[in-house]
């Protein structure tokens, strides 16, 4: 049976041999542990409205869109591993090993919520540009908005903020998605 988490940082090998979070979802972020209450209902449904409309408009042949509970591995030692709410993967470039995914995705999407702090945020879009993903959509229930980062010279940099409008992957060109077509009614 696997053993709980030890107090204090866990190594990349320690991890793979821990339980799995039952109720809720788990980041490791420089060795520590973080859990995460399960997402708020106005949280799931955007997301589930974001995964929807993307599956619709993208190949599944060539294109995969996770969402939920997957890790994506950012660097093993220390060991940062991610959950990001939405992550769009070509499958020609992803890299899989031992069951997490060790590569960038083409777009990552996180959907804000209230109790994550502006570091919180920071240290996240720092992790992301750290393995090069290309863009980064953060959507703000509260402002009704999307920002839209993408990677510049090695940074993420905001493109646009969306509070109208359609969103465009620059990786998908020929994805649509209305940005009031997001949020719960």
């Amino acid at each position: 049976m696997a053993s709980l988490p030890k107090i204090g940082n866990v190594t990349y090998q320690e991890w793979l041999t821990m339980p799995v979070v039952q109720d809720g979802r788990e980041e490791v972020v420089d060795g520590e542990i973080r859990i995460m209450p399960p997402n708020k209902s106005v949280h799931v449904r955007i997301v589930s409205r974001l995964v929807a409309a993307l599956q619709r408009q993208l190949d599944p042949s060539q294109v995969e869109v996770f969402s939920g509970s997957f890790g994506l591995v950012i660097r093993q030692e220390p060991l940062t591993c991610r959950e990001p709410d939405v992550a769009v993967f070509e499958r020609a470039t992803w890299v899989e090993i031992d069951g997490y995914y060790h590569s960038a995705p083409q777009l990552v999407i996180e959907v804000l919520s209230p109790s994550e702090s502006r570091k919180e945020i920071g240290e996240k879009l720092r992790d992301y540009e750290s393995i090069g993903a290309p863009e980064v959509w953060l959507v703000s229930p509260e402002a009704a908005t999307v920002e839209v980062l993408a990677l510049a010279d090695g940074r993420l940099a905001r493109a646009a903020i969306l509070a109208e409008g359609a969103l465009r992957p620059r990786r998908f060109p020929h994805v649509e998605i209305q940005v009031a077509a997001i949020w719960p009614d």
